[in-house]
């Protein structure tokens, strides 16, 4: 593989994990704060669909990530009104904002748009520009490494930057900050939090708010930089994907990342497989090729999920000792 066909794939990669860090790291502070959360599939939807349809009525960029924004965090209060206020079953409560996203979202996209549940193709005015295109055009000028990082680090739009950014902030968040300690705590031993007079339920809620922020950042991702319009289901599976890469990550942003950066780049392998025809098996047909990143989420999850070990207190509701 020569330079340029490097960092092409380097490039590929980062754009395809960018949804699925930013929703690994929307999963590990809900998790770390006991609450499981299977609704990241949903809530990423919704926020794409929020962000596609604003952006396609109003023409405004701000508006789309700040009514996206509005959906995500309200869809993490929702969850948390049902599994932290009441106390109901977690599991329940994720699936069921899923799979509430997928079919409303088809039925507010036909009646709004009349194109079988897609918008409008979106302007350039208000989808996310590259950033840093000079300057990879300009590290081009070394020999190989400066083509491979040319081509793979620069002309990214903002939310790949942005989600790079985001690893390590959550990191100091989780583990350097008073709020990181008490929540972790509270994912291990509520008891003991709420013994020193630190509410869970604000703990929890708190942290199901960071998540509703960075799932609408994914989802604002997918059809503000990714795609060129809202298509229905179109996460197709990256919820759970990301939540795959949460686990193999032990619940820690960094190894969370690197799940990630595994994920997409097994995908970004996938596309560029596309009818090419390998020694000794010849052409792969593309449904296999496409179902290689599903395939790995499966292996990890049967061959891992038993290895890593959750906050003790995940999917437990928590009830105050009288």
């Amino acid at each position: 593989m020569d330079e340029v066909a490097l960092g092409a794939l380097l490039a590929s990669t980062l754009r395809v994990a960018t949804p699925l860090i930013l929703c690994a790291l929307a999963g590990t502070l809900a998790e770390r704060s006991g609450v499981i959360d299977l609704g990241l599939e949903g809530k990423m939807l919704s926020c794409a669909f929020a962000a596609g349809s604003v952006a396609a009525l109003s023409g405004s960029l701000a508006l789309a990530l700040a009514v996206s924004l509005v959906v995500g965090v309200a869809l993490s209060l929702l969850q948390g009104f049902g599994c932290v206020t009441h106390r109901g079953d977690q599991v329940v409560m994720g699936m069921a904002i899923t799979m509430t996203a997928a079919g409303l979202t088809v039925v507010l996209g036909i009646a709004w748009f009349q194109q079988g549940g897609q918008t409008p193709p979106l302007p350039d005015a208000v989808r996310l520009a590259p950033w840093g295109a000079g300057a990879g055009e300009a590290l081009r000028a070394l020999p190989w490494v400066g083509t491979v990082l040319g081509l793979g680090l620069f002309g990214h739009n903002v939310l790949v930057y942005l989600a790079i950014a985001l690893v390590p902030a959550v990191w100091w968040l989780l583990f350097r900050t008073r709020f990181g300690l008490r929540l972790r705590a509270t994912g291990e031993n509520p008891a003991m939090v709420d013994a020193a007079g630190v509410s869970i339920t604000a703990l929890r809620y708190r942290a199901l708010m960071l998540n509703g922020v960075l799932c609408s950042l994914a989802g604002s991702y997918l059809v503000l930089a990714q795609n060129p319009a809202f298509m229905p289901h179109m996460t197709a599976g990256r919820g759970y994907m990301a939540l795959a890469a949460m686990i193999f990550g032990k619940w820690h942003p960094v190894g969370a990342f690197l799940a990630c950066l595994l994920f997409g780049f097994l995908d970004a392998v996938s596309i560029r497989l596309q009818g090419v025809a390998l020694p000794l098996v010849g052409a792969v047909p593309v449904q296999a090729i496409q179902a290689l990143p599903y395939v790995l989420t499966v292996v990890l999850l049967a061959g891992f999920v038993g290895k890593a070990r959750a906050p003790k207190a995940l999917g437990i509701p928590y009830v105050k000792e009288r």
